[in-house]
Order: structure tokens, then sequence, then C-alpha cells
């Protein structure tokens, strides 16, 4: 299993940006014992709906504070009280900002060290979101979202889990610089394709002939920081909008989701279209099976024997590794990767995949 330091990322091991850590559906009135960036946290939701994300572990004495089902708290339902969450062990609590409000047998002030920390959450298309920085620092641009999530005629994609996978993101994320892997692996070999760098955000723009299905298949790919991919495609008469979400468990180790937001061209889509769009996400998950295979069977390409017509590969990687960097230097990388290569075809793609590069403006 390769790691950041193989690949030259660093100085941190697990990068910052916003990542998916459950789908919103899964955050009942329980809260949810969750591992990612080699960590454990708790995630909860107050009585008021807001998603609360902290660390997981009680400074009184190391109790997990979400992953108990033996206590009578938990069993009974019992830990959440307003926007905060007792521990199951003492009854302390905590509140949103991860400092102790409460303990149930102490009637002096709360002592100072009695804090846990509290990430930046999200709710959002369906999912939750947090933004992780090593360094502490505050979220540098906006969670996702996509205008076309709030449409009546857009039918909501319900995630499918894809557990956990050994490769590092990095292999994921090369994909978008993969040219040539379109035809052997996927059946539809690009006939125009190029890349573009815009500080945190990196876009794909293709489109080639599906052999089995006979059809154009347009492309507009952008991910928003190291963990989320969006896919705007025009596949013969169909439109949708295709999420792939890693986020890191351990360092080489990432968790993945899945979701197709599909157009049904009517303003009150019926059952019907609900089915007809589970069919597509379903047709959209074999595919991706087809790189998860790859992935799988594959060493790790610590180095990449490049040919210039590969896709630009070692641009790519520079443009992942500012997420690994501390801020300042981040800012330069982005200064020295931003831009376009074109790789083939045409100087740009057609008119109606371009159409969908407004929403880069309020991802941005």
């Amino acid at each position: 299993m390769a790691t950041a330091q193989d690949y030259g990322l660093g100085p941190n091991c697990f990068p910052r940006g916003w990542f998916l850590i459950a789908e919103a559906s899964e955050l009942g009135a329980r809260p949810l014992a969750l591992r990612f960036f080699a960590r454990d946290f708790a995630l909860y939701r107050g009585e008021q709906g807001q998603p609360v994300l902290l660390d997981a572990y009680c400074p009184h004495m190391q109790c997990h504070i979400a992953a108990s089902d033996t206590a009578v708290i938990a069993k009974e339902g019992a830990q959440i009280e307003g926007s905060s969450i007792r521990c199951p062990y003492h009854g302390w609590r905590f509140g949103p900002d991860g400092a102790c409000d409460d303990i149930p047998y102490h009637d002096g002030p709360m002592p100072r060290s009695a804090k846990l920390t509290s990430y930046p959450v999200v709710e959002s298309l369906g999912g939750i979101w947090m933004w992780f920085d090593p360094e502490g620092g505050e979220p540098a641009y906006a969670a996702p979202d996509l205008a076309q999530w709030h449409q009546p005629q857009w039918l909501h994609w319900q995630m499918d889990h894809l557990g956990e996978l050994a490769v590092h993101p990095q292999e994921v994320i090369d994909n978008m610089a993969d040219a040539r892997h379109l035809g052997p692996t996927h059946g539809a070999p690009c006939e125009y394709f190029e890349n573009e760098w815009r500080d945190h955000i990196y876009i794909q723009r293709q489109g080639g002939f599906h052999q089995e299905y006979q059809a154009m298949l347009q492309t507009t790919t952008w991910y928003t920081g190291p963990g989320i991919l969006l896919s705007h495609q025009l596949f013969g008469d169909v439109e949708s909008i295709e999420l792939i979400a890693n986020t890191p468990v351990e360092d080489g180790v990432s968790k993945l989701w899945h979701g197709l937001l599909v157009n049904s061209g009517k303003a009150s889509p019926d059952d019907e279209d609900r089915a007809r769009a589970r069919q597509l996400q379903a047709g959209a998950l074999d595919s991706l099976a087809s790189d998860f295979g790859i992935w799988k069977n594959k060493q790790a390409a610590t180095r990449v024997l490049q040919l210039k017509s590969d896709g630009p590969f070692a641009r790519g990687r520079r443009w992942y590794r500012q997420f690994y960097q501390c801020m300042d230097d981040a800012r330069r990388s982005q200064q020295e990767v931003n831009g376009i290569c074109h790789v083939q075809g045409l100087e740009l793609p057609p008119a109606a995949s371009r159409e969908v590069e407004k929403a880069f403006d309020s991802l941005g």
C-alpha cells in the first residue's frame, strides 16, 4: 500500500479540503462513529437538525462518545440534548463547538481542557461534508452544491456506498489526465480531450463515440479540491451529473461513494422517470466498476513512464500536491499549474458541454 510520502506529497500525510463522510439519510437520532484521516470522529444531529462533527474521545476518560451501544443513555437514545451530546460513560456533555457545557455531578466551572475539536460540516447534495485541514485552517472554498439539485426536473441520487479501496487517492485522480484509458477501459475512445486547472479546481473536457451503446458521450468533469468529482454528461439524449467522492480513511486507503443526478426533462417526474434514473445510475456505476477492477489489480504508479500523448499526468499530480502543502506553498503551486493543456481533437468542446461550466463559478 503506497502512502503520501511514496508519491512525493507532503509535508502532510492527508489532504486539505471538503470531503464526504456520510450520506445524509444515515444520520438519524443516534450519533455515528466514523473514522477518516487516521482519526476517530463522532457525528450527530442536533435537535434542530444541524449536523455536528467532533473528535471522538471524551477528555475525561477517553471514552468514544458515539461508539457505545451498551450504555443505558445510548440504548435509550438520550445522548443528544439540544445541539449538544453526552458521553455515554459519565454523562459529560459537549456542545457543537466542542466545549464541555455540563457535568451532571459537578457544580463548578468546566475544566479548561474539557474540550473536543469541532470540525466544519455542511449538509448538501444528500451528503454530510466535512472540511479537513491538518493545520486546522478555516475552509478555503465553498462546500459542494449544484443549482440542478434544487430544480424539480432533476432526479436525486441515492448514493452507492462503495466501501474502502486500498489504493491511494492519487491513483484515482490520475484518471483526470488519462486520455488513453477511455477506449480500452470504457469503450469510448476520446475524440477530443483537454484539461484545465483553476486554483483548487481541476477540469477535464472530453468526448467520444461509445461502441457498446452506439452513442456520443460528452463530459465536462471537475474536481473541487481533492475529494469531490462532479461530471456533467451528455450521452445521446440523456443529461446527467455524476458524483464520485473519495475520502481518506488511512494513508493509502480511501472510502468511496457514487451517485447520478438525472434530468428527467419534466417539471413533475413520475415513477417511470425515477425508475429510469435508477437504471441510469446503475449503468454509470457499472462503468466506474471498470476503473475499480483496474485500481484493485495494479501496483502503485509512484512514477509514470510518461508519453506525451498519454495526457498531462505530471501537471495533474503537481495540482494535487497543493492540498498536502501549507497554504502559502499551495498558492504558489496553483500559480505554477493554472492553465489549459490541450491533448487531442477540438480546440474547444461543443457548446452544449461548455454550458455546464457556469457552475464552476458557484463552486469556486
